[in-house]
């Protein structure tokens, strides 16, 4: 739904609740703004409930989009007043701040006085995290497509993806699945659930976007270029492929080129890729115990590629919770169980410490 722009906005103005609901925000983030940091409506109809004018509404635009770079609130709120009345005041810190947020309270200023979990000012149970991934997920729930891009980038620029994915981007995405399925659970999927899976789908896109792109790009001068490329493919009938997009962006500052064949891959695809390509390893990606299929993962392991008379078999590494739901305790043979990103990384960058003439 496209957003009112500001001479749409009704001449009596906002009341809390339709700015809240316009901003992606809770009701209870702009009480306390105006509470804590006097960030509220200029007038009160009535001389009781307060209406946000098209200039308060503009100057709460501001705030939200100040936080969302990861401003803290009380700054925000001086600088979204002073451009409100005309006055240039600074932008959000181009540098991200290195340390975890430990307010006892949402980074939004809710009061969090009945012992919850900090909130993201939208209703996302975020914990103690990063102040950007507090920002990253306002921005998602407002469905700000630009802000969510561009705290992605800079978050990956900064922390590098490792970092960036484990501490600012899958606590959002964690966060949104929660709110989802919860709202779920209490019967209240209708209008508030839907938006939640917008949200979801919204942030995985662009945090795959994201990482594509460093990996294309800000990883590109890294890499070996001699070196055997890591093939990654999520089994048929598989369609997550933003852990593999994770696992990219990381294998590329490692120095490691990637081959990445994508979601569903067909099993004859995969093995006659497998055949073809002198790989460093082959990734299996499987999400859940419906897609993990250890016959075709032990096919995989058993292809050879190479001139006839020295063919060579390819190390098969799996990855994801799936392969946990299908393998018992012994590792099956000719394949390699990891259970997580930097187990990942540590056996790829070791095979290829092994074997430095792929």
């Amino acid at each position: 739904m496209a957003t009112p722009q500001r001479d749409e906005l009704p001449v009596a103005g906002l009341t809390t609740g339709q700015l809240a609901r316009l901003l992606g925000v809770s009701p209870t983030t702009l009480r306390s703004w105006d509470r804590r940091y006097g960030f509220g409506p200029a007038s009160r109809a009535d001389g009781r409930h307060r209406r946000w004018s098209p200039d308060d509404v503009a100057m709460a635009r501001e705030m939200c989009r100040l936080t969302a770079s990861g401003t803290p609130p009380a700054e925000a709120a001086r600088t979204a007043r002073l451009r409100a009345r005309g006055s240039a005041g600074p932008d959000g810190p181009d540098e991200w701040p290195p340390v975890l947020s430990d307010r006892a309270d949402g980074a939004d200023g809710a009061d969090g006085a009945d012992g919850a979990a900090p909130r993201a000012g939208s209703g996302l149970p975020l914990g103690r995290v990063r102040s950007e991934c507090r920002g990253l997920a306002r921005a998602a729930v407002r469905l700000d497509a630009e802000e969510v891009r561009e705290l992605l980038r800079r978050a990956v620029a900064h922390h590098g993806p490792a970092v960036a994915w484990e501490e600012v981007m899958s606590p959002a995405l964690q966060a949104v699945g929660r709110k989802w399925q919860s709202s779920g659970e209490r019967g209240e999927r209708g209008e508030r659930g839907e938006q939640y899976v917008e949200v979801e789908h919204l942030l995985s896109w662009h945090i795959s976007a994201a990482l594509r792109h460093y990996y294309l790009d800000a990883a590109r001068p890294r890499r070996t270029v001699t070196g055997a490329p890591v093939l990654l493919s999520c089994l048929p009938g598989e369609q997550h492929t933003l852990p593999l997009d994770v696992l990219t962006a990381v294998l590329g500052d490692e120095g490691l080129a990637v081959l990445m064949l994508g979601g569903s891959v067909p099993a004859d695809a995969l093995i006659t890729a497998v055949r073809r390509v002198a790989s460093l390893a082959v990734v299996l990606w499987a999400q859940t115990g419906d897609t993990a299929d250890l016959a075709l993962a032990r096919r995989v392991a058993g292809a050879r590629w190479g001139v006839r008379g020295a063919r060579t078999q390819t190390p098969v590494i799996l990855c994801g919770p799936g392969w946990h739901q299908v393998t018992d305790a012994a590792e099956p043979p000719g394949l390699t169980y990891v259970t997580s990103l930097h187990d990942a990384v540590r056996t790829l960058t070791g095979l290829r410490r092994e074997h430095p003439s792929r």
